[in-house]
């Protein structure tokens, strides 16, 4: 797909950005994308964070093949973290759009031509999410969307504010990096908070509460399942931290949100108690927790949503 030119005369410019670790495997496939997508107006950022595998050099590499078919800036260091690493990028950016990415996975064509688009019909929103093919390490498609097939996802609360919210609070179904981020709402919300391992669901709650997240139902991403990301959701002890940053997650934003959000997200702190109580084998917990939730969950329903929505962004 080419972008319309007599849209706009000046298409705005798109800054891609890599956080790249330990994807010697998956880095170029990744990268080659960026180039293959049609739209006119982009830059690409990477930093690799201090890989321990050929991921670096197989960058650099690319970079020097490619260096004048795109503005590239590519940063080797040691290793910080995803949130300091995206944040580290947004802060290089040039562009007036973020587009996140993963080393592991690749951007579809057309993808950043529909976000763009969404962004610029929709001065209010600050970013806006789209879907994902779900492909495995030989790039063989699993799933056509990585929200319904994955997650579960009923893609019909995306298409309102009140939706969007209740979506991201209860069941965050969003497969790979499939956001496009206006970089002055980072400006207004805070950046990816370092020390987190779920800063995307972390960022998106404070979005919603503001209600400057859009969706597309577009795929703009294949995500990628692999060896080394399944084995984190395998592993027991990283599958009760990440719960257990997910619980306080739900706690520390629940204020941003008016009624009944605000009780949906204690809701919700109390589904993933329950959780760790039934990974933990421990039954009284568990049905203590379930019990909160339901009640809770009942409250919320006796709240309506405020009839005025939040202008979004200024």
């Amino acid at each position: 797909m080419a972008y319309d030119v007599s849209a706009s005369a000046a298409p705005p410019l798109v800054s891609v950005l890599i956080p790249a670790f330990n994807h010697e495997r998956f880095v170029r496939r990744c990268l080659d994308s960026v180039l293959e997508d049609p739209y006119p107006a982009k830059e690409l950022i990477i930093i690799d964070d201090g890989s321990t595998d050929r991921t670096g050099a197989l960058i650099a590499d690319w970079v020097a093949t490619h260096c004048m078919d795109i503005p590239i800036e590519y940063v080797q260091r040691g290793n910080r973290g995803i949130a300091a690493t995206l944040n580290e990028l947004a802060a290089r950016a040039n562009g007036e759009f973020l587009r996140p990415g993963a080393s592991d996975d690749y951007l579809l064509p057309g993808g950043l031509d529909a976000q763009v688009r969404y962004l610029q019909e929709h001065p209010g929103k600050g970013a806006v999410i789209g879907d994902s093919i779900v492909v495995d390490q030989d790039d063989r498609k699993l799933h056509d969307s990585g929200m319904c097939d994955l997650h579960g996802a009923d893609k019909s609360l995306y298409c309102s504010d009140d939706g969007i919210r209740r979506a991201v609070i209860r069941q965050w179904a969003v497969g790979g990096p499939v956001a496009l981020i206006r970089k002055s709402a980072l400006d207004t919300v805070d950046r990816w908070s370092e020390g987190l391992r779920i800063e995307d669901w972390d960022l998106f709650l404070r979005l919603a509460a503001r209600d400057a997240l859009g969706f597309i139902d577009v795929g703009v991403c294949a995500y990628r399942m692999h060896d080394a990301n399944l084995s984190r959701t395998r592993h027991l002890e990283t599958r009760l931290g990440n719960l257990a940053e997910s619980r306080h997650i739900a706690l520390r934003r629940a204020g941003l949100f008016d009624e009944p959000y605000r009780t949906l997200l204690r809701a919700q702190a109390h589904y993933i108690d329950a959780k760790i109580a039934f990974l933990q084998r421990r039954p009284g917990p568990l049905l203590a927790h379930v019990a909160a939730y339901l009640s809770l969950v009942l409250a919320a329903r006796t709240r309506p949503p405020p009839p005025t929505p939040h202008a979004g962004l200024p």
